[in-house]
């Protein structure tokens, strides 16, 4: 059988105790618009065998770098338009 918790007060534990009036409005908003942000959340097999981000990076850019070289100069494809 569980303990019986404390009694519930109406008052919040200090540490929770946020003064909201020292906050600053949109501190973060400049650097993120001109940076941009994006977070990508790995399944844990992916996380093993790439332990950072500068890993996954390097991986992707040699993906990338493989993804042209493949494409053709022209960049549309191979396939030829058939005479009318």
């Amino acid at each position: 059988m569980k303990p019986k918790d404390k009694a519930v007060s109406g008052e919040m534990r200090a540490e929770y105790n946020f003064d909201y009036s020292k906050g600053v409005r949109g501190k973060y908003y400049k650097r993120i618009q001109e940076e941009g942000t994006n977070v990508v959340l790995l399944d844990a097999d992916v996380q093993k065998a790439f332990p950072n981000s500068e890993s996954v990076n390097d991986a992707l850019r040699s993906i990338l770098r493989t993804k042209r070289a493949r494409r053709s100069p022209s960049g549309r494809g191979s396939r030829k338009r058939a005479a009318a």
